[in-house]
């Protein structure tokens, strides 16, 4: 049977759960029984090629302990086991604080895990469906990771957990405009499911990683923090499936929670690739971490965070609404310390329908580079494709349809930037007297000419008495019909 075939059967198995309610419940029980599959998968791999290995899954939880026989345990037996043994020793994994050690990893994914299915025998089909992947067979595993791509893209149907996904063609446009290196320290301070992660692993292994050497620098360099647990375990799994043996650099916690100010130079960053939530609100208290920026939207404290943790030289690409590029108060503090800072050189415009259906809001793309204030920004404005009245669920925006800015952005200098109908350039001093309101609108749009509004006027007087006149007569027709 085929992979994605393999996960079909397993989705509908999990439908037939009485326990299962919804996509987000059903991604959510896949992944903590994917992990077990990949890791041990690894483990028993990283047996035979380094001395002295050991799994940071005790024996008896090792998926090829109690999974991996399809006749075994089953039932209310299976059930109890995993519910009332496995998942409280995972949970309470004893962990130490030296880099690698893959019990952590293991602990922070099953911490707020839980096993939704009701059925113990529903259950044993989905684990005998799970053992005919074999995550140490590269084909298989590249194809599971595609799938396991559309399945983080379902999470945008399933309610509010479609705010931890970005779509791709977004996240690898971004990746390849900021152009990461291994070894260049890179952080998404909030990773959600892991995509700008994953695209700049794929950048970098398809661009610059050639030895062990140098991918080993590269997974040396990688930061993320998570806040929420299903997208954590979800960018931890996604991790896994994309050769990254120790993800243990993918937090859970809340990047907010820490006083702006506390934030060490030595912990200061050479790339940020994002996409802080927008429209949420962090809880009392947040805001006093950024007395100078004090306020609870999340979108704006990552800002000011994002500007901080930046070395000099970093750059840093960031989604953001419009609502921070036309908003007052603290959004145009933020603004020109932005501007002060960071030589914020370019803003790619996105339509509505770009994040469609989790939101349907405008959005930016916005470039930067720590150490020198902003003199000029460009705008490019990208346009949903001809034919196309919108991007939707089955007609998502891809990475190709941004080549128009690929080819127009000058190269890694920036050079020979032209305004055309879709990019425009404007001076911080311009900016600055709009008093940093970037809600700049392009100019080369020919605004619609919808007439006269008099001679409009006229029309609509003359079409609502057309209309009662109509009206009228098919009351005198249908009176006359009832009269006879």
């Amino acid at each position: 049977m085929s992979v994605r075939n393999t996960v079909k059967s397993i989705q509908d198995i999990m439908r037939q759960d009485a326990g299962v309610d919804g996509d987000a419940q059903r991604i959510s029980q896949l992944c903590w029984m994917f992990f077990l599959k990949i890791i041990d998968d690894q483990d028993q791999e990283l047996e035979l090629t380094q001395d002295g290995y050991r799994s940071p899954i005790p024996k008896k939880y090792q998926w090829r302990s109690w999974a991996a026989n399809p006749e075994g345990i089953t039932g209310e037996e299976l059930l109890a086991f995993v519910n009332g043994d496995m998942f409280p020793a995972l949970k309470g994994l004893a962990v130490s604080s030296k880099s690698g050690d893959r019990r952590r990893v293991v602990k922070d994914v099953f911490e707020d895990a839980y096993n939704y299915m009701k059925s113990g025998q529903l259950m044993r089909q989905v684990v005998n469906k799970i053992n005919d992947v074999d995550f140490n067979n590269l084909t298989e595993r590249q194809h599971f990771g595609d799938i396991y791509e559309q399945i983080l893209n379902d999470l945008q149907s399933a309610g509010n957990a479609g705010e931890y996904y970005t779509p791709r063609a977004v996240t690898a446009f971004m990746a390849d405009r900021i152009d990461p290196h291994p070894g260049e320290i890179l952080f998404d301070p909030a990773c959600g499911t892991g995509g700008f992660l994953t695209c700049a692993i794929r950048h970098m292994e398809k661009n610059y990683v050639k030895t062990p050497k140098q991918r080993e620098k590269m997974q040396a360099a990688l930061r993320a923090v998570e806040k929420k647990q299903l997208p954590h375990m979800l960018c931890v799994t996604n991790m896994l499936l994309h050769g990254i043996e120790d993800p243990s650099f993918v937090r859970h916690d809340n990047t907010l929670a820490r006083p702006l100010i506390s934030w060490g130079r030595d912990e200061r960053v050479d790339i940020i690739l994002t996409n802080p939530p927008f429209g949420g609100r962090e809880e009392d208290g947040i805001e006093n971490n950024f007395p100078t920026f004090r306020t609870k939207e999340t979108a704006d404290l990552f800002l000011a965070l994002i500007v901080r943790l930046l070395k000099a030289d970093g750059r840093a690409a960031v989604v953001l609404p419009d609502g921070t590029l036309f908003g007052e108060g603290v959004k145009t503090r933020l603004k020109e310390h932005l501007m002060e800072e960071c030589n914020l050189h370019t803003i790619v415009r996105l339509p509505n329908s770009v994040f469609k259906p989790y939101a349907s809001i405008g959005t930016n793309l916005l470039f930067f580079e720590k150490g020198t204030p902003t003199r000029d920004i460009w705008f490019y404005e990208h346009r949903v494709p001809e034919g196309q009245k919108a991007y939707s669920m089955t007609k998502p925006i891809r990475l190709e349809h941004l080549q128009g800015c690929i080819d127009w952005w000058g190269g890694k200098e920036r050079r020979g930037r032209k305004e055309t109908a879709q990019s425009w350039r404007v001076t911080a001093e311009e900016v600055k007297a709009r008093d940093y309101n970037l809600d700049i609108k392009n100019p080369h749009t020919k605004a619609v000419d919808h007439g006269d509004p008099e001679t409009l006027l006229a029309d609509l007087a003359a079409a609502e008495i057309a209309t009662d006149t109509l009206r009228n007569q098919l009351k005198a027709i249908l009176a006359e019909a009832l009269a006879r």
